[in-house]
């Protein structure tokens, strides 16, 4: 079980980019799917007319800025969802609550959907809105492009000011690779990792970034185009991550009743059907969440017919055909538990679910306490890693992304450090920390980064944020960084200074100087050297004084270690505090004459390498 980002594998695989974003000629829309033993939506033909009047179709395509795309932030969803699973049809009733972030007031608001729904009716306080439709090219959406409605406000939406509209939208989601068929990837990557849809035997939408089945506004992209596509969905979440979400689910089905559902990350209790199928008429299954933070993360379900397993802190759905492979999971988790325990404490926050995916390939997704992937016939030490990831979310939560993903992401390097000695950690720190260097800015002054605190993309928020973890252990030591991640109350977690001060309370040390430069702030990485190495001998017989001048040429300040060899077995190790943009020179007594100074040990990212030899043995030996 890996747990990757669903696009990350086809990315890699590209090879020519997507057609640019135009805007094209709008498609004839579907009519609302009727609903089966239920009426969801009753319509009447004097709707059809307003809606025909309404919608005022176009024979060209609609100009929208950047700035009317960008504006929107999507402060609240209230959606009524209609799932009629043998057809893989949905119709949705929503109330979204937008508000304007853009510096000029609105007068036209922007939705999109996936291409294959249809949006048909858009009102403000009963009264139904003018509106056009069109296909625009977007790989926010599996299919490769969007459903824009481009809505007429009944007055200007001023800055910072919010509104409620109603809509009404249905249509078909099927299994779509389009997007990444588009970019050259291969068949068996492309349906591993696009495995959104409705279908009887599983549903599984997970939202902005691979299915967008709920309105957004958002700036399209292609897969083609750099990073900006990913930049895209992590604005998105950050933006929206205090939206309260309330959905209300009705499913039809037609064989075996549905049981497991899984809404924003949620374990949701699904009741036994309220009417069971016939040959004329279908089952329904009805299940909801309640008002609920959306946090970092997308507007997500899951349902399938699942076999429910408990054990271990785990809530485990698995498909029958997976049923053999439960018990390797059920054992990785009872290996691991005991590290989680010593780190985050003996209780977890809420049961980490798995929820069993169709193919046993497909690729990994993960929200709050959620993990969904498929069950893999393997090893439980095989195992262990992700699952060490996944069960640190269920132990720890914070409502900061950089807290829940550095924190789990921490958990797992511990127990590879556990399992196979702290080098293997320190590699696989190391294996992140190039794309890391690549994505901090050279300096504070050619761009503000991405504060920790602030941070939407995954390189931040989670492979610094993991570094954040090693480089605080060593300040505070093991047992008060512990102690901190125990003590951590995400209720009180309302000002960004807010960890610090608990990890300053249990480790009685002054750590504001490393939050300034690593956290509240992005002042990009250190780039320290060892300048020179002079050794003395002392007037006591057999011990040197060795000079060591080092360098830090980055813009934050960096605690490292610094090892002064003088024989196999003798060294001499302390931590060294180099401020930004200095030079600074340390002397060490040692006892023998020194053979090699180290700085650094991986564990504080650098520009370049993060680990620092000279060789003094070797004239003008390597100071990198």
């Amino acid at each position: 079980m890996t747990v990757v980002r669903p696009l990350l594998a086809a990315v890699v695989c590209s090879v020519v980019a997507f057609a640019q974003t135009t805007p094209q000629t709008p498609q004839p829309q579907e009519q609302l799917p009727p609903a089966r033993g239920k009426v969801l939506f009753s319509r009447s033909s004097s709707d059809a007319q307003q809606e025909a009047s309404a919608k005022q179709p176009q024979a060209s395509a609609v100009n929208v800025t950047d700035e009317e795309r960008i504006a929107p932030t999507f402060t609240g969803y209230d959606l009524d969802v209609h799932l009629m699973l043998k057809d893989q049809t949905l119709a949705v009733r929503a109330q979204v609550t937008v508000r304007n972030d853009g510096a000029q007031p609105l007068s036209r608001l922007p939705l999109q959907l996936s291409s294959t729904l249809t949006f048909e009716t858009i009102s403000f306080e009963g009264k139904k809105l003018p509106f056009t439709q069109q296909i625009i090219n977007s790989d926010a959406d599996h299919t490769g492009q969007m459903q824009e409605a481009v809505v007429t406000l009944p007055q200007p939406l001023a800055p910072k000011a919010e509104t409620t509209i109603a809509i009404v939208y249905s249509g078909q989601i099927p299994p779509s690779t389009k997007r990444l068929e588009q970019i050259g990837a291969p068949a068996d990557m492309a349906q591993q990792s696009d495995w959104d849809q409705i279908s009887e035997d599983f549903t599984g939408l997970r939202g902005f970034g691979d299915v967008v089945w709920y309105p957004v506004s958002s700036m399209p992209y292609a897969l083609g185009d750099g990073a900006k596509l990913f930049t895209e969905i992590g604005r998105q979440k950050l933006r929206q991550q205090n939206a309260l979400v309330s959905t209300r689910v009705t499913a039809e089905y037609t064989g075996t009743a549905p049981n497991a559902a899984v809404i924003v990350g949620h374990n949701i209790s699904v009741p036994a059907p309220s009417v069971t199928p016939t040959a004329s008429f279908p089952g329904i299954v009805k299940f909801s969440l309640p008002a609920t933070r959306l946090g970092f993360g997308t507007l997500s379900i899951f349902l399938a017919p699942r076999i429910a397993h408990d054990a271990s802190g785990l809530h485990v759905l698995a498909a029958d055909y997976d049923e053999p492979n439960v018990q390797g999971y059920l054992t990785a988790a009872t290996m691991v538990q005991p590290l989680i325990e010593q780190w985050l404490g003996t209780r977890p926050k809420q049961p980490l679910t798995l929820f069993d995916l169709p193919d046993r390939h497909d690729a990994a997704f993960e929200q709050g306490a959620m993990t969904a992937t498929g069950f893999e016939a393997r090893e439980p030490q095989e195992l262990a890693v992700a699952l060490s990831h996944s069960m640190a979310h269920a132990w720890f939560q914070s409502p900061r992304e950089w807290l829940n993903e550095g924190v789990a992401n921490f958990i797992g390097t511990l127990w590879i450090e556990q399992t196979k000695g702290r080098d293997a950690a320190l590699e696989h720190l190391e294996a992140t920390r190039g794309a890391l260097a690549v994505g901090e800015p050279a300096s504070p002054g050619e761009s503000s980064g991405q504060p920790l605190i602030a941070a939407s993309d995954a390189v931040y928020y989670r492979s610094k944020a993991t570094y954040i973890f090693w480089m605080l252990r060593d300040l505070a030591g093991d047992k008060p960084l512990s102690a901190a991640l125990r003590a951590y109350d995400p209720a009180q977690d309302t000002s960004p200074d807010y960890f610090e001060h608990v990890l300053e309370q249990s480790s009685g040390k002054d750590l504001k100087w490393f939050f300034d430069d690593w956290v509240y702030h992005d002042k990009g990485l250190p780039d320290l050297s060892i300048a020179g190495v002079f050794p003395s001998a002392s007037a006591q017989s057999g011990q040197y004084l060795v000079a060591i001048d080092l360098v830090n040429n980055g813009y934050a300040t960096a605690e490292v270690p610094l090892t002064v060899r003088s024989g196999p077995a003798t060294q001499q190790t302390i931590r060294v505090q180099i401020p930004a943009r200095s030079k600074i020179t340390h002397r060490m007594l040692i006892q023998g004459k020194p053979t090699e100074v180290l700085l650094n040990d991986g564990v504080v990212p650098e520009v370049q390498a993060s680990v620092h030899q000279r060789d003094l043995n070797m004239i003008g030996g390597d100071s990198n």
